[in-house]
């Protein structure tokens, strides 16, 4: 395991509590799309279905399942902990539009056509587009608190590791995942306009907005 790899999986994992933090100390999920959160549930679920079947280190069992109880309590928290406080008006992107043509595209392009591989090919395909919700939400708000801008930035940054952690894979050890690699390019895509604005914007203390929509 190479340290792009390493660092990949501190950063998404400092995503994650970042947005837990912030749920837990401000006793709200204002500005956070419930619906990208239970994508990456979702992700996380279909993804890790091989912690019953392949056991491959402690640091990956432990990342997985940390993962999991993490993805879970946040949903729990939005919907229903703390629910009074969740804009379900403006975290209205429609789910369908995501995980039908993510399905299907599952099932005509996978490395093998078996159950787990269907589902893990599916919660990489899904990967690449779950936080469309939580941007179309922020270009419909018009802004974003700084917390919740701090996550994001974590999560992008997550993504980008991961194709370095690709680049270095393929340079030592001759390894090439095509729909890992171009999931991924394409997730860290979306997020090229928010690193810009998190860049000339928030890092200098103004509150982060994104007029277009999604």
């Amino acid at each position: 395991m190479n340290i792009f790899r390493i660092l990949g999986d501190v950063s998404h994992l400092l995503a994650i509590i970042i947005l837990l933090l912030k749920i837990v100390k401000s006793k709200s999920c204002a500005g956070i799309s419930g619906k990208s959160q239970i994508l990456f549930a979702l992700v996380f679920t279909t993804r890790y279905l091989d912690l019953f079947t392949n056991f491959i280190s402690v640091y990956n069992t432990v990342m997985k399942v940390i993962f999991l109880i993490c993805a879970y309590v946040t949903v729990y928290m939005i919907y229903v902990k703390f629910r009074k406080t969740f804009d379900s008006e403006n975290d209205s992107f429609r789910l369908e539009f995501l995980l039908v043509p993510v399905t299907g595209l599952s099932f005509l392009e996978n490395h093998s056509f078996t159950p787990l591989e269907i589902l893990w090919t599916f919660s990489i395909y899904l990967e690449s587009v779950a936080i469309l919700p939580q941007l179309f939400m922020i270009s419909k708000t018009g802004e974003a608190e700084t917390i919740t801008t701090h996550y994001l930035f974590f999560l992008g940054l997550y993504r980008a590791l991961y194709i370095a952690n690709w680049v270095w894979r393929y340079h030592t050890e001759n390894f090439y995942d095509q729909i890992a690699v171009v999931s991924g390019v394409v997730q860290t895509i979306f997020y090229c306009d928010f690193f810009y604005l998190y860049i000339t914007k928030v890092l200098k203390g103004k509150k982060l907005s994104l007029p277009m929509p999604v």
